[in-house]
């Protein structure tokens, strides 16, 4: 049976139960949820439009939010769609990771076809973005004059059907260098992880002001000194807690906090979202080494497959991984006469089309 794509301006109180109800018939990811989706749909006061892939009767096979602006390039500003994002930087804050279609299992290729064909019917952009998607994504199909990598990342994880075979010991599957620091650091606090307590509805407000004081000052462009960032996080929690998609970690030692983590826990994967530690006490202690140390023998023990850092480049990440993903960002741009002046300057001056 064909598959049909459309392009409406969706009416939000319909939109919850059709995208629940597809939801529970796919395998996608938490980022394509409608925890994840709602959140950021109410924070951020945006109208995307639906993208929605329809078979003969009606029923929806698949789903994205598609947000249109007119972003600024080199030679002036461009009409780009963006899947699942809106195309301002304060919007997409958030950070979409494993992102695409919202289908039905085993129906992302066909799905991806219907959307494609729509997206090319569309006359109305000439950039279209595609960040964090999974290498070969069906959507990169999409024909057009370009198609440009503009960043591609890794996504540290631990493997903790590993960690179980080897009887919980998480520290024998790391390098000898991160096995050594984070037992030096164990050892100055006493010879334990820190100990973790689970947040409730309660604790959403002031968790997430204490994460925010731990970050003050740390970061160049920091999340958490965007007070609308603050409201995403705090809403996420507030509906993922009760059904456990989300979850408020605080370690502590002796009563004093080491550390906070947010949590996501979806199909038998544990993603660390944010986080915030405190200062080191000296050369050997490790606060973030030891929170997530502390939430590998937490989500181990609970029977979870994988423990991800989502996607970074960061050191720390590496040296606490066993094993990794990959996610990229993409541009794909149709014929104007502007690209191509612009395309023709960035390989005189070799800058990248994200910039």
């Amino acid at each position: 049976m064909a598959l049909t794509a459309t392009f409406s301006r969706p009416d939000r109180a319909a939109l919850a139960p059709r995208w629940r109800a597809l939801e529970a018939r796919s395998d996608g990811s938490f980022f394509l949820g409608w925890t994840w989706l709602d959140a950021w749909l109410d924070n951020y006061a945006i109208q995307p439009e639906l993208l929605a892939v329809t078979d003969g009767e009606g029923r929806d096979v698949a789903l994205a939010l598609v947000g249109h602006a007119m972003r600024r390039r080199l030679l002036g500003p461009v009409a780009t769609l963006s899947l699942n994002q809106m195309g301002d930087r304060a919007v997409d804050r958030p950070y979409v990771e494993y992102n695409g279609l919202l289908a039905e299992t085993d129906r992302q290729i066909e799905a991806s076809v219907a959307a494609i064909d729509a997206l090319a019917r569309r006359p109305d952009w000439r950039v279209l973005r595609l960040s964090g998607i999974a290498p070969g994504a069906p959507l990169l199909d999409l024909p057009g004059r370009r198609h440009s990598c503009i960043d591609a990342s890794p996504v540290y994880q631990v493997d903790l059907d590993a960690v179980r075979a080897a009887d919980g010991d998480y520290l024998s599957l790391l390098s000898a260098n991160s096995r050594s620091q984070i037992r030096r650091a164990i050892k100055d606090r006493g010879g334990v992880l820190p100990e973790v307590t689970t947040g409730t509805p309660m604790n959403i407000a002031p968790w997430i002001e204490e994460m925010a004081a731990l970050n003050r000052g740390r970061h160049a462009d920091n999340a958490w000194d965007d007070a609308g960032f603050r409201r995403f996080v705090a809403t996420l929690a507030a509906r993922g807690l009760p059904g456990g998609q989300i979850e408020l970690l605080r370690f502590t030692d002796g009563g004093e906090v080491v550390g906070l983590l947010v949590n996501f826990v979806h199909r038998g994967v544990a993603m660390n979202y944010q986080s915030a530690f405190t200062e080191p006490r000296g050369t050997k202690d490790k606060p973030g080494l030891l929170c997530h140390a502390a939430a590998v023998d937490r989500y181990a023990g609970r029977g979870l497959r994988r423990y991800s850092f989502l996607a970074g480049k960061d050191r720390y990440k590496q040296s606490l991984a066993t094993c990794e993903e990959r996610l990229e960002w993409w541009v794909i741009e149709r014929f104007t006469p502007r690209l191509e002046a612009e395309a023709l300057l960035r390989r005189l001056f070799r800058r990248p089309a994200s910039a």
